[in-house]
């Protein structure tokens, strides 16, 4: 079962239940399965994704932070915004976190996670490259779509996150092959920040990234939790 507490209900199946009723899930509008006071991102976590950028693997968590602002909705449109010429997706796997901790140890780290998600880290690569830091290409406005639901009985270490543009597979790979665990990440992590719940650790993106453009459909899968799907539109 899925936890959406977004909207205070649960998927069952092809199920939504919420308010004490049901309804099917094609008649209903998923929103962002929680509201994070921060989603932080983890850059170079897959070993292919740092070598197709030209980078070595990290030795620590290469970490940034996305605008809370940036929070978008399963469905909802990617804006391409007018002060970029290359926007990439980015598929990966999310934690997010269930209960207010700090200088958590990594044996202990999976106990502070209410559940997993789907987020496609948007990315403006061509103003990550100028900017020579990441808060505005990474953190534009509707550029972290996340859901469909929180699935919470889940080994984050035994999933597949594959990603699709305009139903073309374009990534496909293991967490497994993570660099940095999702453990590692969270004892890493909180060190530095006090996590509060609805937190999102975005866990990084695998070998594959490209470009999108206005039109395109772009949907990140990863069986187990289910599939997040928008479309990217011009800037108004």
């Amino acid at each position: 079962m899925a936890d959406c507490s977004a909207y205070e209900g649960t998927i069952e199946g092809q199920t939504a239940v919420a308010a004490g009723g049901r309804w099917p899930l094609a008649d209903v509008r998923l929103i962002a399965p929680c509201v994070p006071t921060k989603i932080i991102g983890v850059g170079r976590n897959y070993a292919e994704h740092a070598a197709e950028l030209g980078h070595e693997p990290p030795k620590e968590p290469l970490l940034f932070l996305k605008s809370p602002s940036a929070l978008n909705h399963p469905g909802g449109d990617i804006v391409y915004p007018r002060q970029s010429a290359r926007v990439d997706y980015e598929g990966e796997l999310a934690v997010v976190i269930g209960e207010r901790c700090r200088d958590v140890a990594r044996h202990e780290a999976l106990a502070t996670v209410r559940g997993y998600t789907i987020i496609n880290d948007v990315t403006a690569r061509d103003l990550q490259k100028s900017d020579g830091q990441w808060a505005r290409a990474k953190g534009f406005d509707t550029f972290a779509p996340l859901g469909p639901w929180i699935e919470t009985d889940l080994d984050p270490k035994l999933l597949t996150v594959r990603t699709y543009l305009n139903g073309e597979r374009k990534q496909d790979a293991p967490t497994s092959a993570m660099i940095f665990d999702v453990a590692a990440l969270i004892e890493y992590i909180s060190a530095a920040f006090t996590l509060e719940p609805g937190d999102v650790i975005a866990t990084g993106t695998p070998g594959g990234v490209g470009p999108m453009v206005v039109g395109d459909e772009v949907s990140v899968e990863i069986p187990g939790i289910g599939r997040l799907t928008n479309r990217v539109s011009a800037s108004r």
